[in-house]
């Protein structure tokens, strides 16, 4: 998030610490549980001096004895792959998380009106950005996931080489949340890199952004739906959003080759390029850069400034996108007139969740029934498909799921 992008280098890294906590103490789980608390102890002078109390950090860290283990093997594991264009945008934007979408519209419409009013941002798109975030909430119930914050960024700290900068600088942001008294250390929970609350913010983007919405006090973007809501918007305000402005267009293309760069609409739809669903362009001045997630073959857009804007949030294409696509749904649009190239029958997200529970049946899969097809999901169904003699390409179609139902 804006400054959260920071974090996002270095949460995101992709590849495994090249020291890992074995590497950093002699030997033995006594040794590294010592070595944690000498390095807590020592971080103590440079929270102080980074404006941190005593008395806060040491209530901070108490009870903090050793490492998160699951913190450290998610800094050492996090897998290096790109996922086509249909498996991140399935993945996202589906008839659940649209429909969850409107529900929340509706009721959280009283404060929706008032932080679009206050910060011109788009009600929809921060309900994309809630879905993205944290699943509308859902993300911050599950204990499997939610980690104290103040021990995952010092295991950062003391145990991951490549983020220890990071999680340095994000520990004594934290500390500081703390001190100010908008949340408790009971209730400092975020993800094992330290992104916080329904629409995750590290803590220094917390810092730059948070804002007290609903009037109580504090700033609190984990149990106040307007706090966070309304920390998003301001976040997209102060990077530039253009109020009652849209992120861009889905596009048919013409034949042949198209210039790169960026031109205004009226240029654009001069050389051939029409909105795909045939309603004209809004605003033809507007500049609006071509883009092809998914190869001409594929749904193309015209990009215009809050695009770039979302990618305030996080800077990737892809996540800006989904969050765009995902708000035009949750408005009522009626999605892409051009499909992504899925070498499969698409399912529903309940037949997503189907799946899983088929796939547990057969023995095959131990995950959650969450309808998100990410590794294990793959892994189970390449399990299936060589079971009974398919192909083994891990998809997630209708012709998996009508085989399952058979057996």
């Amino acid at each position: 998030m804006s400054v959260r992008n920071a974090a996002k280098r270095f949460a995101s890294v992709m590849t495994a610490a090249s020291l890992s906590l074995a590497l950093l103490v002699p030997t033995g789980p006594a040794f590294a549980d010592a070595g944690f608390r000498q390095w807590v102890a020592g971080f103590r002078a440079t929270a102080v001096a980074g404006g941190v109390s005593g008395a806060v950090y040491d209530q901070a860290f108490r009870g903090i004895n050793e490492p998160d283990p699951v913190v450290l093997e998610k800094a050492r594991t996090q897998p290096e792959f790109t996922a086509p264009a249909w498996d991140y945008f399935d993945n996202r934007v589906h008839d659940q998380s649209v429909a969850v979408g409107q529900q929340m519209a509706k009721k959280w419409k009283p404060w929706l009106d008032r932080i679009e009013a206050r910060f011109g941002v788009d009600r929809y798109v921060l309900l994309a950005i809630w879905s993205m975030e944290s699943n509308y909430g859902e993300i911050l119930k599950r204990d499997d996931i939610m980690r104290n914050v103040i021990r995952s960024l010092a295991t950062l700290g003391y145990g991951d080489a490549k983020r220890s900068k990071y999680a340095r600088t994000q520990l004594v942001a934290a500390l500081k949340i703390l001190q100010t008294g908008d949340i408790d250390e009971s209730h400092l929970m975020g993800s094992w890199a330290g992104a916080m609350g329904q629409t995750q913010f590290i803590p220094t983007s917390y810092q730059h952004y948070a804002v007290d919405m609903d009037g109580n006090g504090k700033r609190d973007i984990w149990n106040s739906i307007p706090d966070a809501l309304a920390t998003s918007a301001n976040l997209l305000k102060k990077n530039g959003w253009q109020a009652g402005k849209t992120w861009g267009y889905e596009v048919a293309l013409p034949a042949g080759k198209l210039p790169a760069g960026s031109k205004t609409l009226a240029q654009w739809q001069a050389l051939g390029v029409g909105r795909a669903s045939g309603k004209p362009f809004k605003n033809l001045t507007d500049k609006a850069t071509l883009k092809v997630p998914d190869g001409r073959g594929g749904p193309a857009f015209l990009m215009v400034r809050n695009f770039s804007v979302i990618k305030a949030y996080n800077n990737a294409d892809k996540y800006a996108l989904a969050v765009g696509l995902l708000a035009d749904e949750i408005a009522g649009g009626s999605g892409l007139v051009q499909d992504w190239n899925r070498p499969f029958t698409k399912l529903s997200f309940e037949e997503r969740q189907e799946l899983q529970k088929r796939l547990s049946q057969h023995g095959l899969y131990d995950g959650k029934f969450d309808g998100k097809i990410g590794d294990g999901s793959k892994t189970a169904i390449m399990a299936y498909q060589a079971k009974v003699g398919l192909t083994q390409d891990g998809y997630p179609s209708l012709e998996v799921l009508k085989w399952l139902r058979q057996k």
